[in-house]
């Protein structure tokens, strides 16, 4: 098997990779400007619920990095137990605004009619009331200075090299990157599908999945600027769902998009926005069992960073999670990083950062809703996996890191990781880069198990290929059921499976210079609510050569072509096995109208296309694109 093996340097300019960005380089004598604000709270991980009551609330009282246009968040109990709240700003005064309950009906959120003033303390104050007491409340917040940065996105790329992009005769309109398969195994083969979107270029962008031959088995384009990522099989209400996130990728490092949820029709169920005033990142959408979303944002603060060896006139990133109320779109929880974790903590040097380029001093990369309720959250820049306590907002362990609950045991130290997982109970997965910089020679999986007990975090598995491969930014483990280990290699472009002995079962590789953030496999039976396409082709003379597709289609075994003299008297003609996203067909030399039948393994006709007449010595198409 010949390896690509591409250890190449992030270069300015370049795709930023959903890592650290590089500062800008001054051109002008910089102005001096005014210091920043204070942005750190009055108490670190303080508790986020109201004594004498469940509500868990946010902005975190005492925090000093909410929005102007913070909702003010209560959840852990029926919006109808909440009376008499009020909402003062110190210099705004008075905000008039409503209560909107959580369609879960465990909480609601106090939205006002106007944005709150920046730098103000605003105070919040009412009543819980239970079966047996009503208890008071009040709390304070600040609010942050947001930073105007100017938007620097990505740009796509439609063109490229011969050979790297996907054309196809009956679904124009469809031109994704090709993925190039170096190495195949019947054990791989049989794994299932594979989720993944190439970015950015060449060729459209957009969520793919893809055959474990390479071909695609469903391709939604998106307009040239706007990726996607993170293509997952989840559930919502019951049924399985396809989720990704989409949008423009800035130079920072981070998305501004939103995270989309469609059927098993390939037709649009909802979709999921930021709220708080910010834009839906790209690095993780999980849905809930309760029908909510975790989603990351980031929050770019001016911020005064003189005791953490920075300026005082600069910015830095809060990374944040929000928990979205998916039916109403509202704010249920905010877990701020600026309020709970030390900026000391950081690997990333506080050098540097300037009001243009924020210091991204946590990163902010996967979340997960843990077996017990509690929240795992990635910190690629502090090295550290945190568990936090969903009751209290509180940092319940570390994992890795400057101050790691557990003593990490040989071959468990890991560095700039992404994609944490709870596997089952103490047993946990994540992707350790090792870079960039390098802490060690070579990026691989590792699944690890945490004792309590003895706080000691061992070994259970390290995957990686034979040959060294160092992906710098992005990348996934993910444990197959048969015990292989399915990786994603971030900023390299390639995907692989390896067993447990360590032989290598798959790899493939998109286009040089192109990125997949996630490559994931998972089980998902589609069937397009729109037809077949079908496209006419003259190949020898009074020859005419049919192209067939159906995009999304999982359950086509093959196509039947229906010929006739018209377009009302179509006979079956003949029958042949799908071959891919597009089989190439034959029909009889009278035929003056064709159209085709995509069959199930069974032979039951699953649709067919719309009818085509054959032009002489031309070609036609007829049918959707895909």
């Amino acid at each position: 098997m010949t390896r690509h093996v591409r250890l190449r340097l992030l270069a300015l300019g370049a795709l930023a990779g959903l890592c650290v960005a590089a500062p800008a380089v001054a051109t002008a004598t910089p102005v001096a400007a005014p210091p920043s604000p204070n942005c750190l709270p009055a108490s670190l991980d303080a508790s986020a619920t109201l004594p004498g009551t469940p509500l868990l609330v946010s902005p975190m009282p005492g925090s000093a990095d909410a929005m102007p246009t913070n909702q003010i968040s209560f959840l852990g109990a029926p919006a109808s137990t909440l009376s008499a709240v009020t909402v003062t700003g110190s210099v705004s005064g008075a905000h008039a605004g409503t209560l909107q309950p959580y369609s879960q009906g465990d909480g609601a959120s106090f939205v006002a009619q106007q944005p709150f003033r920046a730098g103000e303390t605003v105070t919040v104050a009412g009543a819980y009331t239970s079966a047996t007491a009503t208890v008071p409340f009040s709390f304070v917040f600040t609010v942050g200075t947001p930073d105007q940065l100017v938007e620097l996105p990505e740009t796509g790329r439609t063109t490229g090299p011969a050979g790297t992009i996907l054309h196809f005769h009956s679904a124009p309109d469809v031109t994704p990157p090709r993925i190039q398969v170096f190495e195949d195994s019947p054990q791989a083969s049989a794994g299932g599908d594979i989720f993944l979107s190439v970015y950015p270029g060449p060729g459209q962008t957009g969520p793919e999945i893809m055959a474990p031959d390479g071909q695609p088995v469903w391709f939604l384009p998106l307009a040239t600027g706007t990726f996607a990522t993170n293509l997952l099989v989840q559930r919502y209400e019951g049924q399985p769902v396809l989720t990704w996130w989409q949008g423009t990728i800035s130079h920072h490092g981070f998305g501004l998009g939103e995270g989309e949820i469609y059927d098993d029709h390939y037709q649009p169920i909802a979709t999921v926005s930021a709220g708080n005033g910010l834009a839906e990142d790209l690095h993780e959408f999980q849905i809930t069992p309760q029908g909510t979303a975790l989603i990351t944002a980031w929050k770019p603060l001016y911020c005064n960073l003189q005791s953490a060896g920075g300026a005082d006139n600069v910015a830095l990133y809060d990374p944040v999670m929000q928990e979205i109320d998916i039916k109403t779109g509202l704010v249920m929880y905010e877990w701020d990083s600026l309020d709970h974790v030390p900026l000391k903590d950081s690997y990333v040097s506080v050098k540097g950062a300037t009001v243009a380029w924020p210091w991204d001093w946590f990163h902010m990369n996967s979340l997960q809703l843990a077996s017990n309720g509690s929240w795992l959250i990635s910190s690629r820049d502090t090295w550290t996996i945190f568990n936090v306590d969903s009751s209290t907002g509180q940092i319940h362990w570390r994992l890795g890191g400057r101050q790691s609950s557990f003593k990490m045991e040989p071959g468990t130290a890991f560095s700039w990781q992404h994609d944490a997982r709870q596997l089952t109970g103490d047993v946990f997965s994540l992707f350790d880069n090792g870079g960039p910089p390098s802490s060690h020679p070579e990026s691989e999986g590792l699944v690890i198990r945490l004792d309590h007990q003895r706080h000691t975090a061992s070994l259970v598995r390290a995957a990686l290929p034979p040959s060294q491969l160092w992906a710098q930014t992005q990348g996934d483990l993910e444990l197959l059921p048969d015990g292989d280990s399915w990786l994603g290699w971030g900023d390299t472009g390639e995907i692989s499976e390896v067993s447990p002995s360590g032989k290598v079962l798959y790899v493939a590789h998109s286009p040089d210079d192109t990125q997949i953030y996630r490559a994931l496999r998972f089980p998902w039976f589609g069937q397009p609510a729109t037809p077949p396409a079908l496209a006419v082709a003259a190949s020898t003379p009074g020859t005419p050569a049919l192209y067939a597709s159906w995009n999304g289609a999982t359950d086509l075994a093959s196509w039947r072509v229906l010929a006739g003299a018209a377009a009302t008297a179509l006979q079956p003609f003949e029958t042949s096995r799908s071959s891919g996203f597009e089989t190439r067909l034959k029909a009889p030399r009278s035929a003056a109208f064709v159209a085709v039948e995509a069959l199930s393994a069974n032979g039951t006709v699953l649709s067919t296309s719309p009818v085509v007449p054959v032009p002489p010595g031309g070609s036609a198409r007829r049918g959707p694109a895909g």
